[in-house]
């Protein structure tokens, strides 16, 4: 490699990675603590591309110190990142993640791209859970329950 083709993909690489930066700068906008917190986008940057704004729903401010945020995605699922004033630790699915651990960082990302994978949560109505027999919430079996009318009493019941 000569010093010509050097230059050459040393410019197309600076143009792919100037464009990606400008795409999270432009995604950043839309939420108010990733203006106010960059170090936050950088973290969110790392861990979900500079498309992040295609996965998240919305951040939010959950505790001032440590700072904590909340990430809300798309499918109804979270995360929690908080800066401890060393590092950026990520809380995903009740783990702990500490991100100035690159191997540990890797692990919070899959964890995330799991959560990911899992799909919108949903909604369970009583009415439309067909175990649901009005029995108690393990739908336990009644059969035989509705033969008893406890409103009228047999007359042939011995007072006690």
């Amino acid at each position: 490699m000569n010093k010509t083709e050097f230059t050459d993909k040393l410019k197309i690489l600076i143009k792919d990675i100037w464009a990606s930066r400008v795409k999270s700068d432009d995604a950043a906008f839309a939420y108010d603590e990733l203006t106010k917190f960059p170090e936050l986008k950088a973290v969110i940057v790392d861990l979900l591309t500079a498309d992040f704004d295609k996965f998240l729903e919305s951040i939010d401010w959950v505790a001032p110190r440590p700072s904590t945020f909340r990430i809300n995605l798309l499918n109804g699922q979270s995360f929690l990142l908080s800066y401890g004033g060393r590092s950026w630790e990520a809380q995903v699915e009740g783990k702990n993640y500490t991100l100035i651990n690159l191997d540990e960082e890797q692990r919070a990302a899959k964890a995330i791209a799991r959560i990911l994978a899992y799909g919108a949560k949903e909604k369970i109505d009583k009415e439309e859970d067909t175990n649901y027999e009005g029995g108690g919430p393990t739908g336990s079996d009644t059969s035989g329950a509705d033969d008893l009318d406890i409103s009228n009493p047999p007359d042939d019941i011995e007072d006690l």
